[in-house]
């Protein structure tokens, strides 16, 4: 799946989503709480189809049910039987993280930590590195997707936040 996130000044933000069955939606969070959730025709990009509104409250209802918590598919327990401990979590780097300005090489996250640094994106410039070496620098406002076992990943933040341990 495709995200994009915009800030609208003076209204919130917006998120546009790239299904991978190819469905556009756009969801609208503003300030006061409302999301609005648009979705498009796959033959249209520009016409849309429906659109709802929900306040915060019904929100986190909606994130609660599509998120599984209040029933989980049947197929989704082999499937985390499989990966058992492993985690993939996703880190905003913070402009304030030591972390900035270093090469994951010289954090020696995978050694420090245990978790693995399966790919870095690239906030302004939208660039995707999957796999990233040793040489990518890491940069304030990227996103890190890791993964490791919850307690590597509990090293792996404070390697981030913190610099080399």
């Amino acid at each position: 799946m495709n995200i994009k996130e915009s800030d609208l000044l003076g209204i919130g933000k917006k998120y546009q989503l790239l299904t991978r069955s190819g469905d556009k939606v756009v969801m609208v969070v503003h300030d006061d709480g409302r999301r609005e959730c648009y979705h498009y025709d796959h033959y249209d990009a520009e016409d849309s189809l429906s659109m709802i509104t929900l306040d915060d409250e019904e929100a986190r209802l909606v994130a609660e049910i599509i998120g599984g918590m209040t029933y989980k598919p049947k197929a989704l327990e082999t499937i985390e039987m499989a990966l058992d401990e492993l985690v993939i979590e996703w880190y905003r780097v913070e402009a304030d993280y030591k972390a900035v300005g270093r090469t994951i090489g010289e954090l020696n996250v995978r050694q420090a930590s245990g978790a693995t640094i399966i790919a870095v994106v690239e906030k302004h410039s939208g660039v995707k590195r999957i796999n990233p070496g040793p040489e990518v620098v890491i940069t304030s406002d990227c996103t890190l997707i890791v993964a490791g076992e919850r307690r590597q990943q509990k090293y792996f933040k404070t390697i981030l936040m913190n610099g080399c341990e």
